[in-house]
């Protein structure tokens, strides 16, 4: 489900760190690993714009709710691909579940054959 952004021109670490739903060290974290600068106010706080929020929501997507990697991410983010397909990296969790029930229908037989063997 969607994150709904309040319409402002800038947002403090901790408002940024509740609407994505991670620590501020998280965010902080981030930034250095995709490459996200933010502005800095008069007194040195992190001010992050609406497109900074957006892009903070889609980084937690790929890693937390699709599974990528860090480096995964990065080269989704980087590539501009939307999808795991699009860029090649990442597998659907569909496919996933299939791999693994065979790989479990596979183990089954090999356990009869054993038996009948043994």
């Amino acid at each position: 489900m969607p994150v709904p952004v309040p319409d402002k021109l800038y947002f403090r670490i901790g408002e940024v760190a509740e609407l994505v739903g991670v620590e501020a060290h998280v965010l902080r974290y981030w930034e250095t690993e995709f490459k996200l600068r933010p502005h800095r106010s008069s007194s040195g706080q992190r001010l992050y714009r609406k497109q900074d929020v957006s892009r903070f929501l889609r980084v937690r997507q790929l890693l937390h709710e699709e599974g990528f990697t860090i480096a995964g991410a990065r080269k989704v983010l980087l590539d501009g691909a939307d999808s795991p397909q699009a860029s090649g990296v990442g597998v659907e969790k569909a496919a996933l579940d299939d791999a693994l029930r065979r790989v479990r229908d596979v183990r089954a037989r090999l356990a009869r054959l054993l038996a009948e063997l043994g």
